[in-house]
């Protein structure tokens, strides 16, 4: 095994920081019981926002980001696991105050990783990553809430990134009625192909409602956006219905009134998929690979290297990534 590995490394820098690829030793990484051969790991938003150096997620520097990612254990001090097995992380802010998943290697604590699940390999496990482990959460949420098929239809803001995407064709997979909120009508057959059974104009939900209640419109909904839309989306559920908040594109203010809440019953229901428990984390990853077909997730997958990462960061922070973005470390660029 060799001692020297890739990264993508930040150095601080003003205003952002700054991203490059270095050769790095194993003798460079964190603490932690579980030495991991990483292949694949993901983009999301937050990653997004550390390459951008947004919302001093990051304090140290040099730093390694990705907030998620999928490999091999190589060597462990956890009884747990045994070089050779197949595993995961996600959360545990790893990529934020501990060093993640853009390097051929990570060193991270046992109690933060998941095994592979079955029918699952390392690059389709990072196409679902954080987005659909968060997206498996929302759903989870709504159910407990009392949702079923019968109820109606379900929102979902923000449905051409990577969280909406894979909410689409999970609810679509379990019987629901999904409507997909865009501001890209080109998008439109490709939320359809993952089954979206309406497309909903991002114009209709931007701007906060002019009253505290509007027509009851949705049996539950999946909000990638807050913001004013979150506000709007309020105002329009059905009796007893209840939102999974799990973003924040559309910004981190709720400006609203209790009467949602008061007349209508209304639920808002945040959802946080870094400190989840390990055990609701297992499950929820185990009824992901037996929901999401993988020629489904292929189609909703682009394939970059460490080198692409820092023109995608700004892309998916602009609203200009589809789906999920996956990342092979092994690879060195995209064309």
């Amino acid at each position: 095994m060799s001692d020297h590995f890739r990264a993508l490394v930040l150095e601080a820098g003003d205003p952002a920081p700054t991203a490059g690829i270095r050769h790095l030793s194993v003798s460079d990484l964190p603490e932690g019981e579980v030495l991991v051969r990483v292949r694949h790991s993901g983009l999301n938003y937050k990653d997004g926002m550390i390459l951008a150096g947004q919302g001093r997620l990051v304090r140290q520097y040099p730093h390694v980001p990705g907030i998620d990612f999928a490999g091999e254990v190589l060597e462990s001090a956890d009884e747990r696991y045994r070089p050779g097995d197949a595993v995961l992380l996600t959360g545990w802010r790893v990529g934020e105050t501990h060093w993640g998943g853009y390097a051929q290697r990570a060193r991270v604590r046992g109690d933060w990783l998941v095994p592979l699940p079955e029918g699952l390999d390392s690059r389709r496990a990072m196409a679902v990553g954080t987005a659909g482990f968060t997206a498996m959460l929302a759903i989870q949420a709504l159910e407990a809430r009392g949702l079923t098929p019968a109820h109606g239809e379900v929102l979902v803001t923000g449905a051409s990134g990577g969280v909406g995407s894979i909410a689409i064709a999970l609810l679509a997979r379990l019987g629901y009625t999904a409507a997909a909120v865009t501001g890209h009508p080109e998008n439109a057959d490709y939320l359809r192909d993952l089954g979206a059974a309406r497309i909903v104009p991002r114009e209709e939900l931007a701007s906060a409602p002019g009253k505290p209640l509007l027509g009851e419109r949705w049996a539950g909904c999946i909000d990638t956006v807050g913001g004013d839309m979150l506000a709007h989306v309020l105002a329009e559920m059905a009796y007893g219905a209840t939102v999974a908040a799990c973003g924040l594109a559309g910004g981190s203010r709720l400006d609203t009134t209790v009467i949602p809440f008061l007349l209508r019953g209304v639920g808002l229901q945040g959802i946080d998929s870094v400190m989840c428990p390990p055990a609701p984390r297992v499950a929820a990853w185990e009824r992901l690979a037996r929901l999401l077909p993988a020629e489904q997730l292929d189609r909703l997958t682009t394939d970059i290297g460490l080198e692409d990462l820092p023109q995608y960061a700004r892309r998916i922070l602009e609203g200009g990534v589809r789906g999920r973005v996956v990342v092979d470390v092994d690879r060195e660029s995209a064309e």
